[in-house]
């Protein structure tokens, strides 16, 4: 069996919610050891968002938290207790990494700042991650990935022109920015091994997420455009949207780039009069018709099933697609054959379902490591086998209440 890509690091993860443990279960992903620290006398909100296994809510029933943290192990610990840092400590010794995402100031207020970890691990690589980052006017302005989406610019674009910003699905930000930190941190670590040097990284969600708006920000600055929301339209194509198919809620996409593109929509449209009209020539002919264009396209997809237009469309070389509902993504059969959902073995609950890795490295493939630990699983594994705890230690922190 291929060894994993990041077998031997070693990662103390204090990450919550969902953009820090994303990034963490990468790592984990492709062979890291990582211990996530949690205290049961506050639990990561993650464990509170639906869905929940057989609709129960319950700290260990959250579908979205066993899909942030499946393989990672994770010791139960009081961070605020004298007794509790003092592990934590140990595991700082034991670490290559440690990753928090708590708002600014929390980590300095427990006595476990860069500056405190580096003291007793001076090639620490430390990442905190946060909405606005550790400096500046809005550094404490504390929230989730839908306010970094409003704050970075996204909600204003997502959406029709004649209504209210919709924004983009869900904590958009949460979602693009682990991408940003699992890269920070690789990169961090392969410029210790070069320099024995460790470092600390602050990574602001909100600007890291900014660069998918690059475009809009540099019509701007170089056209003085401002940029709006012009629902499933293209600036630069037609037609291009969301089209009604045949049943209850069911839609297809399509985008039509190019003149090629254009005639081979019309000729499954049997629309010879619109591929013969020279005013829909070229994109800009098409685009200041594209009312009249998706009025057509709308008109010809409405009684068709959503599936068939899409077999017929790509077959003829127009890009178009089924809009999916969560009973198509778990039958799609590219997801199927990239085994993207991973059934895995709970504690609890027979098996729990996770997404799989989102990439795949051909000579060291991810292996996830087994399903998100519930409170206490590891505590020992932890205590005993990393950090060589004997038993009247171990009894000491119980009675302390450290474990918790």
């Amino acid at each position: 069996m291929a060894s994993t890509a990041l077998a031997g690091v070693k990662v103390l993860d204090f990450m919550w919610v969902m953009a820090g443990p994303a990034a963490t279960r990468v790592l984990a992903d492709y062979g890291a050891t990582v211990v996530r620290v949690e205290s049961t006398r506050r639990i990561d909100t993650a464990r509170t968002l639906a869905p929940y296994r057989d609709g129960v809510l319950g700290p260990e029933n959250s579908g979205c938290f066993q899909n942030l943290n499946a393989g990672k192990r994770m010791v139960t610990l009081d961070p605020t207790q004298d007794a509790g840092r003092e592990v934590v400590l140990d595991l700082v010794r034991w670490a290559d990494v440690v990753t928090e995402s708590f708002a600014p100031g929390t980590m300095r207020r427990w006595a476990l700042d860069y500056e405190t970890l580096r003291a007793v691990k001076p090639d620490i690589v430390m990442l905190s991650t946060s909405l606005m980052g550790q400096t500046g006017p809005l550094a404490t302005f504390a929230g989730y990935g839908n306010l970094a989406a409003a704050i970075s610019g996204f909600s204003n674009l997502g959406g029709w022109p004649d209504r209210p910003p919709a924004g983009p699905f869900s904590a958009y930000t949460d979602y693009v920015s682990p991408r940003f930190i699992a890269a920070s941190i690789l990169a961090a670590l392969d410029h210790r091994r070069r320099t024995g040097e460790g470092q600390a990284i602050d990574l602001s969600q909100a600007e890291a997420s900014l660069h998918f708006l690059a475009p809009a920000i540099l019509d701007y600055t170089v056209n003085g455009r401002v940029a709006g929301r012009i629902g499933n339209r293209d600036p630069d194509h037609a037609p291009h949207g969301v089209y009604p198919a045949a049943g209850t809620d069911r839609w297809v996409a399509i985008a039509v780039t190019t003149d090629v593109e254009w005639r081979a929509l019309c000729h499954t449209m049997d629309r010879a009069d619109l591929a013969a009209d020279a005013t829909l020539d070229g994109a800009a002919g098409r685009c200041a018709q594209a009312d009249a264009l998706d009025e057509a396209v709308a008109a010809w997809t409405a009684s068709r099933d959503a599936h068939d237009l899409q077999a017929m469309l790509q077959a003829r070389g127009v890009p178009a697609h089924v809009v999916q509902d969560s009973h198509d993504l778990l039958h799609d059969p590219q997801l199927l054959h990239r085994r993207h959902v991973v059934q895995l073995r709970h504690p609890t609950h027979g098996t729990s379902p996770v997404e799989g890795s989102r990439f795949v490295l051909s000579r060291t493939p991810a292996e996830i490591g087994g399903s998100v630990p519930t409170f206490g699983r590891d505590n020992e594994d932890v205590l005993c086998s990393i950090l060589g705890y004997d038993d009247d230690r171990i009894t000491a922190l119980v009675a302390a209440g450290a474990l918790e």
